[in-house]
């Protein structure tokens, strides 16, 4: 269940306004130097699973592309929706992962309180004049460890929830986490084990004043969100 908790820490945070750290990954023991998220010599993944890629390279980058990609994909809007949710945990963890966090995902996501809280419908839909904004946009990664077989890797990233339109009681806001993913080598690609989440690095707000609701309504609509392959 821990792995499950975590992943609605931001949604339960933004619900409360607040919000406490889970435990991290373990003692860092692999190279641990920052890279850019820009192609650096691996061939990009040419597959797709959906919309989420697929095929990373056997390697640290490639675990590293993979935690990247898992964690978008575990942070979409799409995972409030039962069928897009099962196409996501089937495609992001271990086969043997997999199936005891769909029961346990879908407990979550069908109990009333839990979505009335962040201000859906008891139905997981957004109100009507709302569009429901769930992203996470990676900062940056790096490998804990790596076995071959096995990698920790950790994801520093920014997270956008909330309802986007006028009116909302639960308007968009940033905050800031780092997931720690287990991932392990099965059948030709990285998939996810487990993983935990913290609180920051948190950067200094800069003096801007918020958009509107109808300005970030119309971002949220126009611009798309990205996937991380490299």
């Amino acid at each position: 269940m821990v792995g499950v908790v975590v992943l609605l820490i931001a949604a339960i945070a933004f619900a409360n306004r607040g919000g406490g750290d889970s435990g991290s990954g373990g003692e860092a023991k692999g190279s641990g130097g920052a890279e850019p998220t820009a192609a650096t010599g691996v061939k990009p993944v040419a597959g797709k699973n959906g919309l989420i890629p697929s095929g990373f390279a056997q390697d640290e980058q490639g675990a590293q592309s993979a935690a990247t990609n898992y964690l978008v994909a575990l942070g979409s809007d799409g995972m409030y929706d039962k069928d897009r949710r099962r196409e996501i945990v089937d495609t992001v963890y271990a086969p043997d992962v997999a199936a005891a966090r769909q029961g346990d995902l879908d407990k979550i996501h069908s109990d009333e309180k839990f979505l009335t809280g962040i201000g859906l419908n008891p139905d997981g839909t957004a109100p009507n004049g709302l569009t429901f904004v769930s992203r996470f946009n990676p900062v940056g990664s790096k490998a804990e460890q790596f076995a071959g077989n096995t990698a920790t890797v950790s994801v520093w990233y920014s997270a956008l929830f909330g309802l986007a339109g006028e009116g909302s009681k639960n308007p968009v806001a940033e905050s800031w986490y780092t997931n720690t993913f287990e991932l392990k080598w099965v059948g030709g690609d990285w998939k996810v084990t487990d993983f935990t989440q913290k609180d920051g690095p948190v950067p200094v707000g800069r003096d801007q004043a918020a958009s509107s609701a109808e300005d970030m309504a119309d971002a949220v609509e126009q611009f798309g969100g990205f996937t991380y392959a490299r």
